[in-house]
């Protein structure tokens, strides 16, 4: 799933967003504060069957399937299980991943001696915070350092790779911090570098008296051992098509460039492709707390951050101190990850229409229509005009639409995009093109998002490998929400040709899945859940899902809004309960509800972009 800036891309969620600059941001909608940082891509991710989300506190920003769609069949038993298994890869065999030969993947218990192995030996070294590097774009008083953890758990002497950590100082007095806070955007494929620089919002500035702020790269991303599937500038090639309703030659190209891109996959990253997954980047935070220090880990996550979160806090409940899910994936171990990314597309359909609704409202503003429809009317004027001539020669109708997507995440683009489109159908092209053209300068970053985006959800859970249940499912879906849906096809695609033997997902929050003896029959202390009532990128019923699966847990909702990442936006009710919780452990019992933030209202003149949004939700390239 697609996801947002400080929140990144969940892609599934954001579950399956493309993942530039959409990761998870805290939910601000202002840009970072940092001299030259460039901004996070998210989206992609999750989105997302995917769910790409990510993104910091909700300052900036911001991961279900119709009833019509069929869904590929309950995992048995779900259980946690080590890294998929490598097949044999083919070139041309659709099916190849579930007829080639493949050994038998190392137990789960020697994962877990692995990773508390991992853990005493991170305790003992500890991290070394220095200068950041340059290419961070991090200043003084933040520090960088680095974490090891083993490629492969259950292999914990063997290949080890290199986590990329960032970290700020608490302000207040020593005798009131609380130790560290690692936040996490999303994604899958965000990255949490700059969350220290946030230390310094009026938003956060309570929590950050009492906390140490600490970001990372997850495995993958950035410098922590860099996954990627293609070159950055084929990722980038702009412009491309997204029709709401592809034609049979259209989906056949779609086919061969998943193909095609999970082809660069194997051949640019190997063999360690099979280590990138949720169950792994769980075992990783668990060796960042011990690296950090941390007796137990006090952390942040939002979009997909909010899942593997979940995965951690069921597979070290005992390491567990307190836990804030922002924008919370369906964890459901049916929905990871091809349905979550199903859900997705529907809740989009939704925002969409929320926000055709808002400029129809100001039709003396923007002159777009005085209806939702009349502004439907609008845009796909606009999209027939970039299919036959794109904009400035690099907007076509792909990068029209992943630009709009971005008003389905955050409420921040909502009058920059009504302002681009008005100005675009009156012949002033540039809007549209500062709004939606690709930024070469984040091509790399993009493309290593996405490369870890599809990695991890492709090994997490089985998808569908028939090309017909895919184009089935999708076209009776896009028949209720054609904006997204087969964008996140695009996205998602390769997970059907992935020669890789999936994992099962974890039944998150129930202890006895990974059995008494891991857990010692601990009880999980109380967490705090976040979330929108129409976030598009992690609809609602996520958040009360993982809400009944783990006893104890608090959920706060934003009633009657949609932007994808709470924790530091507008609305001070989120952030008090948030607040209170990460400064004292109280909950506001077991649920509790906020008015929606204030609607956006059109600008005398147009304002900065927010840095997070929604990036491009379709494989470059796609025709």
């Amino acid at each position: 799933m697609r996801a947002a800036a400080l929140y990144g891309i969940l892609g599934p969620l954001s579950l399956s967003l493309a993942m530039s600059a959409l990761l998870a941001t805290p939910a601000t909608g202002r840009p970072l504060a940092a001299p030259t940082a460039p901004a996070a891509a998210t989206i992609p991710a999750t989105p997302t069957g995917s769910t790409r989300s990510a993104a910091p506190p909700a300052e900036a920003a911001g991961a279900a399937p119709s009833a019509t769609r069929s869904a590929p069949a309950a995992p048995a038993a779900p259980v946690p299980t080590a890294a998929p298994t490598w097949t044999t890869w083919s070139a041309s065999a659709a099916s190849a991943a579930s007829t080639a030969p493949a050994t038998a993947p190392p137990g789960d218990t020697a994962a877990a001696r692995g990773v508390a192995f991992a853990a005493r030996r991170a305790a003992q070294r500890g991290i070394t915070f220095r200068r950041c590097p340059r290419t961070e774009a991090l200043a003084a008083p933040i520090t960088c350092g680095k974490v090891s953890v083993p490629l492969d758990y259950a292999r914990p002497r063997g290949k080890h790779i290199s986590l990329t950590v960032s970290r700020i100082r608490a302000t207040g007095p020593k005798a009131r911090r609380q130790g560290a806070l690692v936040y996490n955007p999303g994604g899958p494929g965000a990255s949490s570098m700059a969350f220290p620089e946030y230390a310094a919002g009026d938003a956060f500035r309570r929590v950050a008296a009492a906390y140490d702020f600490v970001g990372y790269a997850p495995r993958g991303v950035g410098r922590s051992a860099p996954l990627s599937c293609q070159r950055p500038s084929a990722y980038a090639k702009a412009p491309t098509s997204s029709p709401p309703h592809p034609t049979a030659a259209f989906k056949r190209r779609l086919v061969a460039r998943a193909r095609a891109y999970v082809r660069g996959c194997v051949r640019r990253s190997g063999r360690a492709l099979a280590h990138y997954t949720t169950l792994n980047n769980a075992r990783d935070l668990e060796v960042l707390r011990a690296a950090l220090g941390e007796r137990r880990l006090t952390f942040v996550g939002a979009s997909y951050g909010t899942y593997y979160g979940a995965v951690y806090a069921t597979l070290f409940p005992g390491r567990v101190r307190r836990m804030v899910f922002d924008s919370v994936v369906n964890p459901a171990p049916s929905q990871i990850w091809y349905r979550d990314n199903l859900d997705q597309s529907l809740a989009f359909e939704r925002r969409w229409r929320d926000w055709r609704r808002w400029v129809a409202r100001h039709h003396a503003v923007y002159h777009l229509g005085a209806t939702a429809d009349r502004v439907l009317a609008s845009y796909e004027k606009a999209r027939r005009r970039l299919a036959r001539k794109p904009a400035g020669g690099v907007v076509g109708t792909a990068q029209l639409q992943s630009a709009f997507l971005r008003t389905g995440y955050n409420d921040a683009y909502w009058d920059p995009a009504a302002r681009a489109l008005a100005a675009y159908l009156r012949g002033d092209h540039e809007p549209l093109i500062e709004l939606a053209a690709p930024d070469p300068a984040e091509a790399a970053d993009d493309e290593n998002g996405n490369a870890v985006y599809t990695a991890v959800e492709c090994n997490d859970a089985p998808w569908p490998r028939a090309w017909a249940t895919w184009d089935r499912d999708n076209t009776a879906l896009a028949r209720r929400a054609p904006f997204e849906t087969w964008d996140n096809v695009a996205m998602n695609l390769p997970c059907a040709f992935w020669p890789l033997k999936p994992g099962r997902p974890l039944d998150v929050g129930n202890l006895e899945a990974v059995g008494p003896r891991r857990t010692g029959r601990v009880t999980l202390p109380p967490v705090l859940l976040l979330s929108a009532e129409r976030d598009a990128a992690t609809p609602y019923a996520g958040a009360k899902e993982l809400w009944h699966r783990l006893p104890g847990s608090s959920l706060v909702t934003e009633r009657k809004a949609g932007t994808h990442g709470l924790w530091g936006g507008p609305n001070a009710c989120v952030n008090r309960h948030v607040d209170t919780y990460l400064l004292t452990g109280k909950t506001p019992g077991r649920s509790a509800f906020c008015a929606p933030r204030p609607e956006p209202v059109p600008l005398p003149e147009p304002a900065p972009l927010p840095e997070s949004g929604k990036q491009p939700a379709t494989i470059p390239g796609t025709p």
